[in-house]
């Protein structure tokens, strides 16, 4: 009967464990949906030119958005987004944000022990028919129509396409 008992508190354990992990990654996809929808298309002034907080590469995005993790809407923060790998080859996604006009930032991990990480860009040119992915984001002027972030696990990989609301 003892064997029966550990071996069913272990089994709860481990259920809890897998509900917590799954309830993590929700939360973190909610976080950055929020974000991504609530992207606003700032620009800064750089020698005289006027360009987006918008940037982006395989393993990190930046933007501004009126969404903050930690304040909910209160007003205008550039977010960041990055991926980072372990010693064990696991990655991690990151979030840090800075209110604009403000110094220092917050930074929180989102999701973590996950095989790969990484972020893509929707590309369509005005005479363009049809649009393309690629994994860096180069263009200052401009904006991507849509963001995929993709998210391996084991043998699961999960794509999560954020269309871009708010454009030039």
């Amino acid at each position: 009967i003892t064997g029966a008992m550990r071996l069913g508190f272990r089994s709860v354990d481990s259920g809890e464990r897998k509900i917590e992990a799954l309830e993590r990654i929700r939360a973190s996809l909610n976080i950055v949906d929020s974000q991504v929808q609530s992207e606003v298309p700032l620009t800064y002034d750089e020698n005289g030119a006027k360009k987006y907080y918008f940037k982006g590469n395989g393993s990190s995005m930046q933007f501004s958005t009126n969404y903050s993790i930690w304040g909910g809407q209160n007003g205008y923060v550039v977010v960041a987004y990055r991926a980072e790998t372990a010693p064990d080859r696991k990655q991690a996604l990151y979030a840090s944000e800075s209110t604009i006009g403000f110094e220092g930032n917050r930074e929180t991990k989102l999701f973590d022990n996950l095989d790969a990480i990484y972020f893509e860009y929707f590309y369509k040119g005005p005479t363009d028919s049809e649009g393309r992915w690629t994994d860096q984001w180069t263009d200052d002027n401009n904006i991507p129509e849509k963001i995929r972030l993709n998210i391996i696990d084991g043998t699961r990989k999960t794509s999560l396409v954020l269309p871009m609301r708010a454009r030039k």
